[in-house]
């Protein structure tokens, strides 16, 4: 080492912030990582923990939030009495538990379909590939407008579809009591059925080729191997396909909006598009903040209860 290289080793630069690197020689393992993720933690605290435990609170008052300078009165559980002896919520919720259901019924008999098909790698099965991700690559409100205009009995091209095939005479999908319910079930299916289809792909190819092999060693037909091998392989990720996506439908906001507006009348009307009227069409913000506890309480525990039933299948 050369007489230069000594000095600037034993006298550094004085522009280094040596108070700064001498605080971080000071600093355990433990404190720089609390350091890092100490900003995480307070950003977390400030838009998830802080808004829930706020709503929490006002579920137990008569607040409104276009009346800013009204005292707050605490009502206790009197907006849950409310909204658990209406018959209008019950409704509401009845309405989500079909849009839900169904949906992920349609999904996943599609969705399996599908990744059964396209794990049989054919010939351009790349392209199709893409082809048939593209739906749930789009915002759901841009969905929502697309369906609309095809929906249309006089200018869409739904009604010619399904004339072709059987002769429905006109109608309107999104206009009718009894087809409405239907229309927002399938454009959720075409939507996110893919995603399905993905996830389940993913668990098709992790299935090892020897199990096949051995199988068909045995003799055993195709449908024998897909109740035996395929499905049971596949089930952990078809299931938590479902979750993912029940709690997406559970809360399904902007498609089904664009679609229908909840009409007609009420028929379609979520429970995450009533819990937005409550609180910013009627200013309801105590009685709609009481809704939305429920709605995260009956997520939430379902969604637990669900894993719990996941984690057996995946330790079988």
């Amino acid at each position: 080492m050369s007489d230069r290289s000594a000095a600037i080793a034993a006298h550094p630069p004085a522009t280094l912030p040596r108070t700064i690197a001498g605080t971080a020689r000071g600093l355990s393992d433990r404190g720089i990582a609390w350091l890092c993720i100490g900003p995480t933690i307070v950003l977390l605290l400030a838009i998830n923990i802080f808004p829930l435990i706020w709503t929490i609170y006002l579920s137990f008052t008569d607040y409104r939030a276009n009346q800013p300078g009204r005292p707050i009165q605490w009502i206790g559980t009197r907006n849950y009495e409310r909204l658990l002896g209406s018959e209008d919520i019950w409704g509401y919720l009845q309405a989500t538990a079909h849009f839900v259901c169904w949906s992920m019924f349609f999904q996943v008999l599609i969705g399996l379909g599908l990744a059964l098909l396209i794990n049989r790698q054919f010939k351009g099965h790349g392209f199709w590939t893409t082809l048939i991700l593209l739906p749930m690559m789009l915002s759901p409100a841009v969905v929502g407008v697309f369906w609309t205009y095809l929906f249309q009995p006089q200018s869409g091209i739904f009604n010619y579809i399904v004339n072709f095939f059987i002769n429905a005479g006109d109608f309107t999908m999104i206009g009718d009591v009894r087809l409405a319910p239907w229309a927002i079930v399938l454009v959720d299916t075409w939507m996110w059925a893919p995603y399905v289809m993905l996830i389940c792909l993913a668990g098709l190819r992790s299935i090892p080729d020897y199990i096949y092999e051995a199988a068909e060693v045995d003799r055993a037909s195709q449908w024998r191997q897909f109740w035996s091998i395929t499905l049971p392989m596949v089930l952990p990720f078809l299931m938590l396909a479902v979750l993912f996506r029940a709690i997406e439908n559970f809360k399904m906001f902007d498609m089904v909006v664009e679609l229908t507006s909840g009409g007609p009348g009420s028929t379609t009307e979520l429970a995450s598009i009533n819990l937005k009227r409550e609180a910013f069409e009627k200013w309801r913000t105590g009685f709609s903040s009481a809704f939305a506890i429920i709605l995260f309480v009956t997520v939430f525990g379902a969604a637990n209860i669900y894993v719990k039933v996941l984690n057996r299948v995946r330790q079988r």
